[in-house]
């Protein structure tokens, strides 16, 4: 035999089956080369081990390692002779060089320094979830726990690229055959296998990634507004009166409907500080004022800050806390008191405030207590969002903040909930890694962190379209954590009301009509009703050939339109607040739809386009009621319902350098373009966000 350990360079894909003995890698390696039509590579260590066995009764020792590597070595170079794209190899040196440090304590530097450098573009670390087999050679199946744990800490300490396979044998060779092919279509693009396994542990499927990059390199598509939707042209305007008929409606209604809220809250309140963090970065207490910083930034905001100090919920909490840490601090300078107090609401080693979701964050003053925005969400659940004495409510949140969110919730459940005489169920997901998206540079290349890490980054709030589809109920509250009041709680509540009465009374007619196309009872009178119905409460066009299609193709026209999921948003009158608002849209079909656009999805460099954006006269202030239950009861599939076209590229920095993300169509813009959506005009005292710190300075926010 050849004492050679060198392996033969190819541009073959080589897969290594790695794991303990009786784990499946035979079976695989078999399957998988019977799939591909190609060769897979036998375990030498078998036919060596058991001829000696037959022989004379001879099992391993350490003196076999060395033969076994210079077989196995052989046996894989000879199979690539022959090998179609792929080889896949039953065993390796690596697997050797693990048994004989295991059995003998040691490993032969030749075999070790081989089994390092020996490569494969991917190793299937074999799983022990199923049943040991005995034979001659192999050992006992104590301890499997143990040794699957070596093998698996040993792919990590070489930096071995690895996936574990768990399952039977079909669901192996289903999932290995998935992996394999975007392993393919990863080398075709140039990502080497430890990029490959880095998107595949974070869940994303290769597709999504090549989607990402395609859509980088022509950007995406902006907008094609018409004109903006405004009152009685795409816009609900409804008196007094009439938002308490439809609360009232929603009252009479909602014990035959489970209800639920649902507050997006993921993240932390990094940009509410943001000056205020820039401040603390660039300021030297001993070189100047801060007058005179204010001066040289132009910093009105931090201007806004120091003088209503006093008035922020927070301050006699920080306050306190000073006069603890500086005994002296009543006889500093003003400069110095101001100073501290932001370097200590900030200070990761006391309020750490930046740091923390919104969600747990002093807002609101009240004579008892201080109020967060959990409180308050869940004081507005018992007062709108419940039936049958129990209302539910969901937060999306960040894996790392969720214990402060249940702390926060133990803190004021009881006194909510007591004296409403409403159980409160508190729901929580999390952003799924797999709507991240990767990071490229300014010339499309991948950028990796200082490890040689690709960096992910979320996929913004469109990706919690996937959390809201998990959700069961028939009627959805959804209202941002930051858009709370401290005060009119009781107007609040009517016009939520009002809204999911409107969802209601349009609901139960859309579900009439498509009961009635299910029975087959359609007239043309009927056809006219619900053209009419499409066109005056959801402002659905129907295509100028409509009036041309047979009688069967109006039914099936009419029931694709109908069935979809409900929204009905609350729009306030546009005040200069960054977002985004309800326009008339024309889609790549010649489709035209009411829809909520963002300005970035508006081209500024149209001027017709950047006209009829500056004549919005109404925003969205994220306030919506969704019925996403069919007619049947059935829960539809939201993810069926997303415009894919219209996401963003947004631009971030990474170690002070421009890089771009790919976001998802946000939650109520394109995740919900395919919806039956009513825009409704609501007042500005729903509309109470806290995007800075000096906003819980406005009247909504402080004590009456």
């Amino acid at each position: 035999m050849e004492k050679d350990l060198r392996q033969q360079k190819t541009a073959i894909i080589k897969i290594a089956l790695f794991g303990p003995e009786s784990t499946g890698k035979t079976t695989l390696a078999k399957q998988l080369a019977d799939y591909y039509k190609t060769e897979w590579v036998p375990e030498f260590a078998r036919d060596y081990l058991q001829e000696k066995w037959e022989e004379n009764k001879h099992i391993c020792v350490a003196d076999d390692m060395m033969p076994i590597a210079y077989g196995q070595t052989a046996l894989e170079n000879k199979k690539l002779e022959t090998a179609n794209k792929y080889l896949f190899c039953d065993t390796n040196l690596m697997v050797t060089k693990v048994f004989s440090e295991m059995y003998y304590g040691f490993c032969d530097p030749l075999l070790d320094e081989a089994a390092k450098k020996h490569e494969y573009d991917l190793f299937f670390l074999t799983d022990i979830d199923v049943p040991w087999e005995k034979d001659d050679i192999r050992d006992t199946p104590e301890g499997r726990e143990t040794v699957f744990s070596v093998f698996k800490q040993t792919l990590i300490d070489t930096k071995k690229p690895f996936i574990t396979l768990s399952g039977n044998k079909e669901c192996r060779l289903k999932k290995a055959v998935s992996i394999i092919n975007d392993l393919a279509l990863a080398k075709e693009n140039d990502f080497s296998s430890e990029d490959f396994v880095q998107i595949y542990n974070q869940g994303i499927s290769f597709d999504t990634i090549l989607k990402q990059l395609k859509n980088f390199k022509k950007g995406i598509s902006k907008s094609n507004l018409i004109r903006p939707a405004t009152i009685n042209d795409g816009i609900l305007n409804l008196s007094q009166n009439e938002f308490q008929e439809k609360a009232l409606f929603f009252d009479a209604q909602k014990e035959q409907f489970k209800i639920k809220k649902f507050v997006p809250a993921s993240g932390a309140a990094t940009r509410m500080y943001k000056f205020l963090t820039a401040f603390l970065n660039d300021f030297d207490i001993t070189k100047e004022t801060i007058n005179a910083y204010i001066n040289r930034k132009n910093d009105k905001e931090l201007a806004i800050f120091i003088v209503g100090m006093e008035k922020f919920p927070f301050f006699e909490t920080v306050d306190k806390k000073l006069r603890e840490i500086y005994p002296d601090f009543e006889s500093l300078e003003r400069d110095h008191k101001n100073y501290y107090f932001i370097k200590l609401l900030l200070s990761p080693d006391y309020f750490n405030s930046a740091n923390k979701p919104k969600a747990v964050l002093p807002f609101h003053l009240y004579k008892t207590h201080i109020a967060n925005p959990i409180e308050e969400h869940l004081n507005e659940c018992v007062h709108y969002a419940s039936s049958k004495n129990v209302s539910h409510l969901h937060f999306t949140v960040s894996e790392i903040h969720q214990d402060l969110f249940e702390k926060a919730v133990l803190e004021v459940k009881d006194k909510i909930e007591k004296p409403a005489g409403i159980d409160i169920n508190i729901g929580y997901s999390y952003q799924n890694k797999s709507t991240d998206s990767i990071t490229i540079d300014a010339n499309n290349k991948l950028v990796k962190d200082k490890n040689g890490n690709l960096i992910f980054r979320p996929g913004g709030h469109g990706a919690l379209i996937e959390n809201l589809n998990d959700l069961d109920a028939d009627v959805i509250f959804i209202k941002n954590i930051d858009n709370v009041i401290q005060n009119h709680i009781d107007e609040i509540t009517l016009y939520k009301k009002g809204l999911a009465g409107v969802l209601i009374d349009i609901q139960q007619k859309v579900f009439q009509y498509l009961k009635l196309i299910d029975k087959e009872e359609v007239k043309e009178d009927n056809i006219i009703e619900i053209v009419n119905f499409l066109q005056q409460r959801f402002n659905v066009e129907m295509t100028i050939d409509f009036s041309k299609f047979t009688f069967d193709n109006k039914i099936n026209k009419l029931r694709e339109l109908l069935y979809r999921p409900i929204r009905v948003c609350g729009m306030v009158k546009n005040e200069g607040e960054p977002g985004g608002g309800p326009f008339w849209v024309l889609n790549k079909k010649g489709v035209k739809s009411l829809q909520i656009v963002e300005t970035s999805q508006v081209d500024l460099e149209d001027k017709r386009q950047e006209k009829i954006l500056a004549e919005a006269t109404h925003f969205n202030p994220v306030d919506l009621v969704c019925g996403t239950k069919d007619y049947k009861n059935g829960k539809f599939d939201l993810l069926q319902y997303v415009d894919q076209e219209t996401g963003f590229i947004v631009e971030k920095s990474v170690d002070g350098k421009p890089v771009k993300n790919y976001e998802l169509p946000g939650l109520w813009n394109g995740s919900m373009a395919n919806w039956l959506t009513v825009f409704v005009a609501v007042p500005l005292i729903t509309f109470n966000p806290v995007k800075t710190v000096n906003d819980l300075l406005k009247a909504a926010h402080q004590p009456q």
